[in-house]
């Protein structure tokens, strides 16, 4: 799998995070492995150290398996104001696991996010690529629904 990736990149450190997205793209549990880590590292020239920096300084990086939908509830102010705690709560009620936690079943990994850049419908979270707002605990109930529907 790495080779594929590897090919599309110059092996330079400006190119590493646009290879760790694709990796972690492509892996079935969403994350960047120690494997990956050793991979990349030999490829790119560059230490173990700086790459767990870049992994854990940016939040959408995970050194952890993830599930199938990654939900990331937004916790900014904004967010925070107009009912996101409620959300969270209702979250965790539906899904029976605490932020940072994947329910048994591997379908959903519950996450914060700093901001997702749509204060006006707040509160506001995105599952995978899919943002939502304006988000009610009815709302969110039948999000989640629909989405073990489609599973």
């Amino acid at each position: 799998m790495y080779e594929a990736i590897f090919s599309k990149y110059a092996p330079t450190k400006d190119n590493l995070i646009y290879i760790l997205h694709e990796i972690q793209d492509q892996h079935p549990q969403q994350y960047i492995s120690e494997e990956a880590i050793s991979a990349v590292s030999e490829y790119l020239s560059i230490t173990h150290a700086h790459i767990y920096g870049v992994l854990t300084f940016y939040s959408m990086f995970s050194t952890k398996p993830r599930g199938k939908n990654i939900i990331r509830l937004c916790e900014s102010p904004p967010c925070f104001l107009k009912g996101s705690e409620a959300i969270l709560h209702s979250l965790r009620d539906i899904l029976q696991i605490k932020v940072g936690e994947t329910t048994p079943d591997g379908l959903f990994t519950l996450e914060l996010t700093a901001c997702l850049g749509v204060c006006g419908n707040a509160p506001v979270m995105m599952i995978n690529e899919d943002v939502y707002g304006d988000l009610t605990e009815a709302k969110v109930t039948k999000i989640i629904a629909d989405i073990k529907g489609r599973i």
